[in-house]
């Protein structure tokens, strides 16, 4: 949640071992498959919180395709995780603004939460690319790394010089591509999405949806 003070704080406490998961995402929309990992990560590393970070320019989407404007990601964000305890969103890369960097969010996590435990969340689809990210170093240094499998999918695109905790999730074959198309064709997105994201891209006209 973010104050109007310009701080951050947890919905949860602070003990001192505060073990939070950074799940980072342009989440656009967000879908059963983000919550699927978020639950699995925290119940499997029995971590104090997932947030889900939303980013405010995913710099390396946005030069490919149109994005939806951060606030209304969020929003969506907010909504799926509604009354899923440990899992919260975060808003830290919106109010910092401009391209989005996951070692500047981490490094700003640390000093808002001294001797936490960060872990951060990535898919097993981008666990390769994690070099190309800006400043890997830090990303290894201040984090540990939890890649999500799909289950029967174990020894995906992993980088073997990134060392990294494995977590396998049920297999959801869902990505956010084709519920943007779904959503443009009306094709049915209930087993994709929750209801409440789903009411948001309705409302706002997201995807083409109504056109």
């Amino acid at each position: 949640m973010q104050p109007a003070d310009g701080s951050y704080t947890l919905a949860v406490p602070s003990p001192d071992d505060l073990r939070i998961g950074v799940l980072g995402g342009t989440f656009d929309p967000p879908h059963f498959g983000h919550i699927a990992a978020g639950l699995e990560v925290r119940f499997r590393l029995r971590l104090s919180v997932v947030l889900y970070v939303v980013a405010n320019d995913p710099w390396q989407k946005s030069a490919l395709r149109a994005v939806t404007p951060a606030a209304l990601r969020l929003e969506m964000v907010r909504a799926a995780l509604r009354d899923l305890d440990g899992l919260e969103a975060s808003d830290l890369e919106i109010e910092r603004g401009g391209e989005s960097y996951m070692a500047d969010t981490l490094t700003e996590l640390s000093a808002l939460h001294p001797g936490a435990e960060l872990m951060m969340v990535v898919g097993s689809d981008v666990a390769g690319q994690l070099d190309t990210w800006k400043r890997p170093a830090e990303l290894r240094e201040l984090a540990t790394t939890v890649v999500v499998e799909r289950a029967g999918r174990c020894g995906g695109s992993r980088n073997a010089g990134w060392p990294s905790v494995v977590v396998e999730i049920p297999a959801m074959d869902i990505s956010s591509c084709d519920i943007r198309s779904r959503f443009a064709d009306g094709r049915p997105v209930e087993a994709l999405v929750p209801g409440s994201v789903a009411e948001i891209v309705k409302a706002q006209g997201l995807y083409g949806c109504g056109r």
